[in-house]
């Protein structure tokens, strides 16, 4: 599980001597002189010992969060934070403003059908949560019609629509509000939905009468992402988390029952192995999942039996990173599997697709025979697959972007399969991905974005190959003819090409004096895709150049790009993030001394790495909940995640040389006496996949070493999670803040000449 939302070679570093002032309309330097003086946290030296190897850690005390001390540290963080960014308050205000006059508040989503209901998500002017709505759908016989979404008006109200759940009213008098999952019953009656109030991701269930709109008395604590009910809407199946936050067990609730006597389905005793489960297509079969970023296991349960036990389908044992998805043909039993090798198959690194009967899983896994769907390709990575009754969806990554191939399910896996179909889209650079593939469904939901394009959604009909155009999100004061997305390629230092997107307004161009925020992520093989972001805008129409870093350890190209960057590979997304920073220097992008960085959770670790590596490439970093106390956490199988993190990182508490190469990146432990750049940590004190203890002690100590006189600030979230605070606006305003902390550094306070004022937005 990732922890997360929107690179050390030789090559000369052209950049500007890191203490020469910053332009001069930077908040920051005209106040300067009267800068208020940071937080100090008191040294308790603490000795960490691996492999031999003695590590002093002046600040591990930082870590209890019970005890007032700490609390009242972080606070006083917050305060210093804000008094040495009081200045960017006045920009803050202007690009949350900006955010919102873009916004269509008062809107609604497209109505998605599924069985016999129409289902949607409205939001309304100045409320921060989504309405989950539905209304009846017809059953004409006339498929067109009754697949089609009804038009429904934002704000207006529409005859027999019935409100699932008000996050708004959910949300009221809690501190945070987040839903963990929503599902309906079978028969349309009942609702299971699963609530945080605390942003640590550990949710509550309960179930709610659609007829009445009563809640039962059924509640079940400290469940975890992904609800299902039985098809007789008698059970409730989720999952729970173990105390590392690791999910391990599938459970099921029997509505009436109190929730102690719950029945633990399945239990994953590995604590590097990730458990889940997904729904059958036709929602029969519920098929568990276990795994890692190397390998998985697969298990089924048949949910119209009460009786039934899970069922092995493929083991751990195999060695096989999979995923299925089962169908029936001609009545019998299938699975459609994604894997990176088979019983024929020994490397299909970018995964391929095969189709193999139920009946099969039951002989050993090198004598089973799997029928190939879709062939292996160096060039093509397949990302998943869904089903409906009629067809199969392919998922793929082609040229770093993702798209949707479609073939019929007639003569799959024999010589009579077709030859699949994707949609074709005028844009180079986009991302098209299937939102929805209800089983009886004659058409699927695709949504199509690029960093140009805003989220459009689309009908794909399956019998014609029709595209039909739903919805094109409205953005307000926005022509997208004046901005440019483009694709370039930097040179790493061991000669491998870096993918870049440059995305800047028209009028600028590469003349040498432009500031530039360069971003990245660069793990888990989460690739940074085409997509469309609002907040962006404000940063472009002050001149800024916008620079995704697509560097190894994610997934654009594919999983050897991934492959090599993680583990004894790391390090490579660290230099290629600065390849990358150089290359937009030598293309006259940016200017030397008007360049930042911003990255978040693994991301938040690369601008950690990355800043010590080069720390004269950069005006100012925004590493958003950063993992950058990494070797601390993962040596510590007992925090969130840390025995899951070793398939990503290796494991240092076995392997020496894993120890020592961890040791050499970990951004807390290679703090140098160089002159740093303003730094800004941005963190949630709930957070529970990145601990607030890592950007407190790498704050303190950056401030402890810098020879520098930059400002190091934190900025916490007292009662958020992961994502920040919850709430769409509130969420507008930590988009803001760190815009506003990049643009004040960079000296583009101002909006270009060429940029129309908005209407309603108070723009300086």
């Amino acid at each position: 599980m990732e922890r997360m939302t929107d690179t050390a070679g030789t090559a000369p570093r052209a950049a500007a001597d890191p203490t020469e002032p910053a332009p001069s309309n930077s908040a920051l330097a005209t106040a300067a002189p009267h800068r208020p003086t940071p937080p100090v946290a008191r040294k308790a030296p603490v000795e960490r010992n691996h492999h031999g190897d003695t590590f002093v850690d002046d600040y591990e005390w930082l870590r209890d969060k019970e005890d007032p001390e700490v609390v009242a540290h972080l606070k006083s963080e917050n305060d210093y934070a804000e008094a040495v960014t009081v200045g960017q308050q006045p920009l803050r205000d202007a690009i949350f403003n900006e955010i919102k006059v873009r916004t269509e508040e008062t809107d609604l989503s497209v109505p998605s059908r599924k069985r016999g209901w129409w289902y949607f998500v409205r939001t309304e002017e100045g409320q921060q949560y989504p309405v989950h709505c539905r209304v009846a759908a017809q059953e004409t016989g006339d498929l067109a019609a009754d697949w089609t979404p009804p038009t429904i008006e934002p704000g207006e109200p529409f005859a027999g629509e019935q409100i699932l759940l008000d996050g708004n009213a959910e949300a009221e008098g809690q501190p945070f509000f987040s839903l963990g999952g929503m599902a309906v019953s079978e028969d349309g009656h009942l609702l299971a939905y699963a609530v945080d109030n605390a942003g640590d991701e550990r949710f509550t269930l309960r179930i709610k009468d659609l007829r009445t709109g009563d809640l039962l008395p059924d509640i079940v604590e400290n469940v975890f992402y992904g609800l299902a009910f039985s098809p007789d809407g008698r059970r409730v199946y989720y999952t729970v988390v173990d105390d590392s936050w690791r999910p391990h067990q599938i459970k099921v609730h029997v509505l009436g029952t109190d929730a102690a006597a719950d029945v633990v389905l399945f239990e994953e005793d590995d604590p590097g192995m990730w458990t889940g489960f997904d729904v059958s297509p036709d929602r029969t079969e519920l098929v568990i999942g276990v795994g890692n970023s190397e390998y998985s296991e697969s298990l089924s349960l048949d949910m119209t039996d009460n009786e039934a036990k899970p069922r092995l389908l493929l083991s751990r044992e195999a060695r096989v990173l999979h995923s299925m998805d089962p169908i029936s043909l001609n009545g019998e039993r299938h699975y459609v599997v994604t894997h990176n090798r088979g019983p024929a198959t020994d490397d299909a690194v970018n995964n391929m697709v095969s189709l193999v009967p139920s009946v099969e899983f039951e002989k050993p896994f090198v004598e089973q025979t799997w029928q190939t769907v879709v062939e292996h390709r160096d060039d093509v990575k397949v990302e998943g697959t869904a089903v409906t009754r009629t067809h199969l969806i392919v998922s793929v990554r082609k040229d770093t972007t993702e798209r949707v191939q479609i073939l019929p399910l007639s003569g799959l896996g024999t010589p009579e399969q077709t030859e699949p179909v994707e949609p074709e889209f005028d844009e180079a650079l986009y991302t098209c991905a299937l939102a929805g593939a209800e089983f009886e469904s004659p058409v699927i939901r695709l949504v199509y974005t690029s960093f140009l394009t805003p989220s459009s959604v689309y009908d794909y009909v399956l019998a014609s190959g029709a595209l039909e155009l739903r919805k094109e999100t409205t953005v307000h004061h926005y022509d997208r003819a004046q901005y440019v997305a483009e694709r370039d390629w930097a040179t790493a230092a061991d000669g491998t090409r870096i993918p870049i997107t440059v995305i800047r307004h028209r009028s600028v161009q590469p003349d040498g004096t432009n500031p530039a925020l360069v971003y990245g992520y660069g793990s888990y093989e989460i690739s940074m895709d085409p997509a469309f972001g609002i907040p962006r805008l404000s940063v472009l129409d002050r001149g800024v150049v916008f620079v995704i870093a697509h560097v190894r350890g994610g997934g654009e190209l594919g999983r050897r790009w991934y492959e090599d960057g993680k583990k004894l590979a790391k390090k490579h997304s660290f230099t290629d993030f600065v390849s990358v920073t150089e290359h937009v220097i030598e293309r006259g992008w940016a200017a030397p001394d008007r360049i930042a960085a911003m990255g978040g959770s693994a991301g938040g670790l690369l601008m950690g790495a990355v800043v010590n590596l080069a720390p004269q490439l950069y005006r100012a970093v925004v590493a958003q909940v950063p993992f950058v106390d990494a070797l601390t956490s993962i040596l510590d199988p007992e925090l969130p995640l840390s025995a899951l993190e070793w398939e990503e990182w290796g494991n240092p508490i076995e392997d020496r040389e894993v120890y020592e190469y961890m040791k050499s990146y970990s951004p807390y432990e290679n703090i140098a006496p160089v002159p740093y750049p303003r730094i800004a940590a941005v963190t949630s004190f709930n957070d529970t996949r990145v601990l607030y203890v890592e950007p407190a002690k790498w704050v303190q100590k950056l401030r402890d070493v810098t020879t520098g006189d930059e400002p190091i600030v934190m900025k916490i979230e007292m009662d958020g999670g992961h994502g920040g605070a919850s709430g769409r606006y509130e969420g507008w305003k930590d988009r803001a803040w760190d815009y506003a902390f990049v643009l004040d550094a960079l000296g583009a306070v101002e909006r270009v000449a060429e940029v129309e004022p908005l209407d309603g937005a108070r723009v300086r």
